[in-house]
């Protein structure tokens, strides 16, 4: 026995766990299970690294159960960081491939009514808990917003009334176009911009109260112009903005409010939900499914040429790079260039595409479909700026 250890190169363990490349069993020694000795290392293969596969059809029945659990869940967390890393382009195929299954599947045509109502419920809904849970982490009781805070929401507001005005004075042909700009400038500022902010170092907390003031904004916004680009048939221009500002103002105002009214009142179902730490990604990724599949739908019934939809697509890329570049060069006066350029470019996408989809020409949510695309482009490639930065200074 002790021959072929030696043959094989590898001292033995007495007790403990023998180390075997990526895996980590039982050594000799150790007793498993009754009073028989757990000598595995004879039958070990004369290999420098030895994966799990190989430790799972080699010794199944030697393992004990602790081990195999840990194995397990090493495999869950390996798919949960897979799916986690690739949701973006898994929900908008998921949507897409959804909305022509059920648009050239015949025995699904009774449930297209339902499902279209159902969806068009149900995102808000999603938007107003994913804002809910985003608030609820946020205590802003010790934060206070900055100057460059009111340069950049004045900026935000020019640039967006400019925007609509161009859209109510032009041609129909570039009426979309212009329309899905405005939709990609005035929409506020995404939930997770926090977490990307602090990943490239700025500081999150600023971000927090740049949010607020943009759903602020919005809920402003939205009523007061949305209904001059597309005026609602048989409707005032008071009846048209009052019933937006009954479905803008709960989306985005009512949450931080709720999240305020929780903190101070019910602190045990606050607590709750701020234990709930992938809520928020879960109801994010069905959002997406649901608005991509929305968008397609735009798409496939849109009379526009293939010219305007790309160009609708080119313009959210234009205010996209135009956004984070002012946004950098205003925050950059106060020392929080990193914060300036994420609070006024990375956008609440799903927000926009469902005020798109709902209040102006469905064909104008392209633009902010066509944005999270160009957005997360830009997210990456300053992660990867970053990493490379810390990795030089390192």
């Amino acid at each position: 026995m002790a021959a072929k250890i030696r043959k094989i190169g590898r001292k033995p363990k007495r007790s403990g766990y023998f180390s075997a490349g990526k895996a980590h069993f039982p050594g000799p020694g150790t007793l498993p299970s009754g009073n028989k000795p757990y000598l595995c290392t004879p039958v070990m293969p004369r290999y420098s690294s030895i994966t799990m596969h190989d430790i799972h059809h080699l010794l199944p029945h030697h393992l004990p159960e602790s081990v195999l659990r840990e194995m397990r869940k090493a495999r869950e967390s390996r798919l949960l960081r897979f799916v986690k890393n690739w949701t973006l382009p898994l929900a908008m195929a998921a949507g897409i491939g959804l909305y022509f299954l059920f648009a050239h599947c015949a025995p699904l045509a009774p449930l297209k009514p339902a499902l279209e109502s159902t969806a068009g419920l149900l995102t808000p809904v999603l938007i107003f808990v994913m804002l809910l849970l985003t608030f609820c982490k946020i205590d802003f009781s010790g934060l206070r917003p900055r100057r460059w805070h009111a340069h950049a929401l004045l900026l935000q507001l020019g640039l967006g009334g400019a925007l609509a005005t161009a859209a109510f004075c032009s041609h129909e042909t570039y009426r979309e176009v212009l329309e899905g700009m405005t939709v990609c400038v005035i929409c506020p500022t995404a939930t997770a911009a926090a977490v990307i902010t602090q990943k490239l170092g700025g500081e999150a907390s600023s971000v927090a109260v740049y949010t607020l003031s943009a759903n602020l904004l919005a809920s402003l916004f939205v009523p007061l112009v949305f209904p001059l680009l597309e005026p609602a048939a048989g409707h005032t221009f008071l009846q048209t903005s009052a019933a937006i500002l009954g479905r803008v103002f709960p989306t985005l105002v009512c949450p931080f409010l709720a999240a305020q009214l929780l903190r101070h009142f019910w602190p045990r179902l606050h607590a709750r939900l701020l234990s709930l730490h992938d809520l928020a990604f879960y109801l994010w990724s069905v959002s997406l499914v649901i608005v991509s599949a929305q968008t397609t739908r735009s798409i496939v019934h849109s009379t526009k040429s293939p010219a305007v939809e790309l160009l609708i697509a080119l313009g959210a890329l234009l205010v996209c790079l135009l956004q984070f570049l002012w946004g950098k060069q205003i925050g950059g006066r106060s020392g929080e260039r990193i914060t300036g350029g994420q609070s006024l470019g990375q956008k609440n996408t799903i927000l926009a595409i469902w005020m798109a989809y709902t209040f102006l020409d469905p064909v104008s949510a392209i633009a902010p479909g066509s944005y999270v695309l160009w957005q997360n482009t830009v997210n990456s490639w300053q992660l990867w700026r970053k990493r490379r930065r810390d990795s030089a200074q390192g």
